[in-house]
């Protein structure tokens, strides 16, 4: 097995300035290891680790790392700055900067070592030997662990002295790529507990294994403790204990306080409420970002709820609104008034085939509201919200809710299921709680709610909406094709897209014409980012690094599939001059394809659905239109940061004397 780290890998008077020259500086010395095969496609890959989430730590430690598929072998470099750079850690700026590089497959021996530069990074007399050292060769070593030293046994204090048995803790660290910090969350919880005399066992959920605590060792604990930004496999296992649940960077931030906290609330007898199928209301403060909603400021949750039921709501629109666009394709709008075709159908009748496909299509658009309900509920207390959640949504078609129901009935159900999981239970019921008693009262008073209280208010509100939308003409539709062009194209696939999205796809489980116009304009914009970037590098390829080149030949395909995401590599190379171009294209866009009156069935399918678009000619030219101001834009102002002459792109982008232009940030 390669060594990790060689001399040749150690910078010792590290002089970047910025977290991506430091980034930059470091993979250029594993490229010229040949440990990584592409640095720029590395460097992006790097750029959008660091976008989840800051990899700064307190004590003046940044760990950029990733895994990526130009990664050759598994690879740690280190730089040392003297100046400090600013990892986003909340003590200030970082002197000890640690470059990871994991393969896209990248096996469990080498991540074990990794695993344990994490530990040792929590040790002060390591990081104070790296912090001395003069030798690049020393260092390594140091780094991989050739120069071990005896840990002092940790002392005893007066109560484990005197015999009585100690605090226990089990917890659980976890992060994204499973690399780096949960294994300093561990090590971090590991080390707090020795030192405040508490026995603290650590099961890692990380890309090194995943091997369970001891069912005996968690039945003996006072308190759990869960340091996330993932989601805890086998949450039912801490059933019934004290718990903690914060982001992984407060494990290895403040790990005292988090061992305090779980000492308060087990001698307050605070339990949380961990379902039998592992959902949790305990909430945390978010340090880090956490795993899911219970980690977030309110606005953020709210969003995760929505998107959860969203994402499923989805496959049904595609399937039913393909069906049913196909259907007319076939035999006109007319066909939606066809008798059942249980009763009418001719094998040799193209009409009786165009209302089989719009009748299925239909009956898979009758489930849009309830599936949206469900897995709203679902996605804020698990499975026992499912039948309040699906009874929910039901109940506002019924009540013609609509859309709005349906996301109300959702809410409303994960809220009554919550709160009755928060109800203290004995022990012989709990068993019966998740499958019977939650789902019997929390359907009963949603169906009460939506029947009663609220349902007729929202389908007042729902036909207004639908009315404003049918409604919208000229400079009012222009102007929102403009904000939902903004939004697909500002993160292409963040946030923002997820939101304009998400509210062209409800307006389809009642589909108008202002909500049909509504999903053309986004799909619309959603596809320009991508198929800008793949005429820029196509038109003006001495402007592109190799990578971007070869990334926009494959945005031609994504970008004409509707997957904005084919943009992200160049965004993440590139913001400032990308994003604004690309906003400005998809602006364009949205604004044409509302003022055209395109409108659109599907959901998804960019190009290949275009035959099943309402005004097709004028929809395809307003995405060239957007798609040609974007591309304009990002040449002219990528033309403009150029200082190198052209040579020198040229020889960046083939390799052939290591010069760069460089990447204005």
């Amino acid at each position: 097995m390669s060594e990790l780290i060689t001399a040749e890998l150690v910078d010792l008077d590290l002089s970047a300035a910025t977290k991506d020259a430091a980034a930059r500086s470091l993979a250029e010395r594993m490229v010229a290891a040949h440990r990584v095969t592409d640095l720029d496609g590395f460097l992006a890959d790097v750029a959008a680790r660091e976008a989840q989430m800051p990899t700064g730590l307190d004590g003046g430690i940044g760990i950029p790392h990733c895994r990526s598929e130009h990664v050759s072998a598994p690879t740690l470099a280190f730089g040392r700055s003297a100046a400090g750079i600013d990892f986003g850690a909340a003590d200030g700026p970082a002197d000890l900067i640690f470059l990871i590089a994991a393969p896209a497959g990248a096996d469990d021996d080498h991540l074990t070592i990794l695993s344990a530069l994490a530990r040792r990074l929590m040790d002060p007399e390591f990081t104070a030997a790296l912090r001395a050292g003069t030798d690049p060769g020393a260092v390594a070593a140091l780094i991989r662990g050739e120069d071990p030293t005896e840990e002092p046994e940790p002392e005893e204090d007066d109560a484990t002295a005197a015999g009585s048995a100690p605090f226990r803790i089990v917890a659980v660290t976890s992060c994204p790529t499973g690399i780096a910090h949960t294994y300093m969350a561990a090590e971090s919880l590991a080390a707090a507990g020795r030192a405040e005399g508490v026995e603290v066992t650590v099961e890692t959920q990380g890309s090194a294994g995943f091997k369970k605590l001891d069912p005996a060792v968690v039945a003996a604990a006072d308190a759990v403790i869960w340091a996330h930004d993932v989601e805890v496999r086998e949450k039912g296992r801490f059933r019934g204990k004290p718990l903690v649940d914060v982001g992984v960077k407060a494990g290895i931030n403040r790990p005292a306080e988090l061992i305090a906290e779980a000492r308060r609330k087990a001698e307050r007898g605070e339990i949380a409420a961990v379902s039998e199928d592992g959902g949790s209301t305990e909430s945390g403060d978010g340090d880090g970002g956490g795993s899911g909603a219970d980690h977030a400021h309110f606005g953020v949750r709210l969003r995760t709820y929505l998107m959860s039921g969203v994402s499923y709501m989805v496959p049904f629109v595609a399937a039913g609104g393909l069906l049913i666009a196909l259907s007319f394709a076939i035999g006109g709008y007319e066909i939606a008034s066809a008798k059942s075709v249980a009763d009418h159908f001719v094998w040799g009748e193209a009409d009786s085939w165009a209302a089989l496909l719009n009748q299925i299509g239909s009956a898979a658009f009758a489930f849009l509201v309830p599936v949206l309900a469900g897995y709203i509920a679902y996605g804020m207390a698990d499975r026992p919200a499912l039948v309040p959640g699906f009874v929910g949504g039901a109940i506002a078609l019924t009540v013609n809710a609509g859309f709005l129901g349906g996301l109300v009935a959702g809410l409303l159900a994960g809220a009554v299921v919550m709160a009755i999981q928060r109800v203290p239970v004995h022990a012989t019921l709990r068993g019966i709680m998740p499958v019977l008693v939650i789902p019997l009262i929390a359907s009963a008073v949603v169906g009460f709610l939506m029947f009663i209280v609220v349902g007729k208010p929202i389908a007042s509100l729902q036909n207004a909406l639908t009315d404003w939308l049918n409604g919208l003409s000229g400079s009012n539709a222009v102007i929102l094709g403009v904000v939902l062009g903004l939004m697909m194209c500002f993160d292409m696939g963040g946030p923002l897209n997820k939101v304009a999205y998400a509210f062209a796809v409800g307006g389809l489980a009642d589909p108008t014409d202002g909500s049909l116009k509504v999903m053309a304009a986004v799909m619309a914009a959603g596809m320009v980012p991508p198929l800008a970037m793949a005429l820029a590098t196509t038109v003006r390829r001495k402007l592109f690094t190799k990578t971007e080149r070869e990334n926009g030949r494959a945005a031609w395909v994504l970008g004409a599939s509707f997957i904005t995401e084919g943009a992200i590599p160049f965004a993440a190379a590139d913001p400032l001059r990308v994003i604004p171009s690309v906003m400005a294209g998809g602006a364009v866009t949205g604004a044409l394809s509302m003022a055209f009156g395109a409108t659109l069935r599907a959901p998804h399918g960019g190009v290949f659905v275009v035959p099943l678009i309402g005004e097709p000619f004028l929809y395809l030219l307003a995405i060239a239109a957007g798609t040609l101001v974007a591309t304009a834009l990002v040449v002219l102002l990528k033309g403009a940061r150029r200082t190198a002459p052209e040579g020198a792109g040229d020889a960046e982008a083939t390799g052939s004397d290591g010069s760069r232009v460089t990447v204005a940030a």
